[in-house]
């Protein structure tokens, strides 16, 4: 790793754009992975990545779901913790001057139970300095609606998009993030875009359930819960890829099994504009640099000179890849 190395580095426009928000790399924290950053400040300054996208954060504080809360599935991992959490008015508090504080970028995420709740939840991020961008977390369960999500509905997605976007202004990026456990992702990528939402995060983990065989009775206390890790990233990857062919100038940040810097590079050329990775922290928390290493290195093996010209590389036709 000589001066030459670094000099090549150096060179690379690392660089991705979200709306109208500039980020320095396309490295972010999934939701729920990392809290609001604490436990990963002990490894690497928050800064040095992309930014730190918050546990999806509701009116009030939860307890979340009861346990046990996780199980071990084959290359993945189920999760059912219910947005625990300790309400906006805290999190705005704490939370936000902590990230402030450690120069990190904060994508706050929201999440809540009725449309009106995303609003209100927008109101009060509204007056809130620092921010780079909101995440709309819409793949959680909609009790207006017997338990459905938001994500799955189209026109419910919709209502929550324009009652945000309406609310916050044009200012603040809103991120849509959307569930996998649709028939067509697209119309629902299509109708949020169509309703303020300037980026999108796909995908949510993907609903699955674990049997106990002793007790003869699902695993987790919830029942069900998302399923997450290197199983998904194949689910991930094909939504990437189609949303992006649909909705090329939307931003997408990629997420679902990202693991390596190849995992993150597959995701660019699918489509999405930045990589957000979560359970990969759990087993190794310094895992948001290796991988971001790892995918500039990448790129410059590749020949290209910038991020930029990686997103949807996928999509070329054979001929132009062929003459390049």
């Amino acid at each position: 790793m000589g001066s030459g190395w670094k000099a090549t580095m150096s060179t690379l426009d690392f660089s991705t754009t979200i709306g109208n928000t500039w980020f320095p790399a396309p490295t972010f924290t999934a939701s729920g992975c990392a809290s609001s950053g604490r436990e990963l400040a002990q490894f690497f300054p928050l800064r040095e990545m992309g930014g730190v996208v918050t546990k999806s954060v509701m009116s009030k504080a939860r307890n979340g779901r009861p346990t046990p809360r996780m199980a071990e599935t084959p290359s993945g991992m189920l999760n059912s913790i219910g947005l625990q959490g300790p309400g906006i008015d805290a999190f705005i508090a704490k939370d936000i001057p902590y990230l402030v504080e450690q120069k990190a970028r904060i994508i706050v995420s929201i999440a809540g139970e009725t449309v009106e709740e995303y609003s209100t939840l927008a109101r009060k991020l509204r007056s809130v300095s620092g921010l780079s961008a909101i995440e709309v977390n819409i793949s959680c369960p909609n009790v207006e609606n017997r338990g459905l999500v938001f994500a799955c509905d189209p026109d419910a997605s919709r209502r929550v998009i324009d009652g945000v976007r309406r609310t916050i202004g044009g200012e603040l990026p809103i991120i849509a993030k959307l569930s996998p456990d649709v028939t067509d992702l697209v119309s629902i990528a299509r109708g949020v875009v169509d309703s303020g939402a300037d980026g999108l995060a796909l995908i949510n983990t993907v609903l699955g359930m674990v049997i106990n065989v002793d007790t003869m009775r699902p695993h987790l206390g919830g029942k069900t819960g998302g399923l997450s890790g290197p199983a998904i990233r194949p689910i991930a990857v094909r939504a990437v890829y189609q949303v992006h062919a649909a909705l090329p100038n939307i931003p997408i940040l990629g997420m679902g099994g990202v693991a390596s810097g190849k995992d993150a590079l597959e995701m660019i050329l699918a489509g999405a504009s930045g990589v957000s990775i979560g359970t990969a922290s759990f087993g190794n928390p310094t895992a948001i640099m290796k991988i971001q290493n790892e995918l500039k290195q990448l790129l410059l093996d590749r020949g290209f000179t910038s991020l930029k010209q990686a997103i949807g590389y996928a999509h070329r036709p054979e001929a132009d890849n062929a003459n390049e």
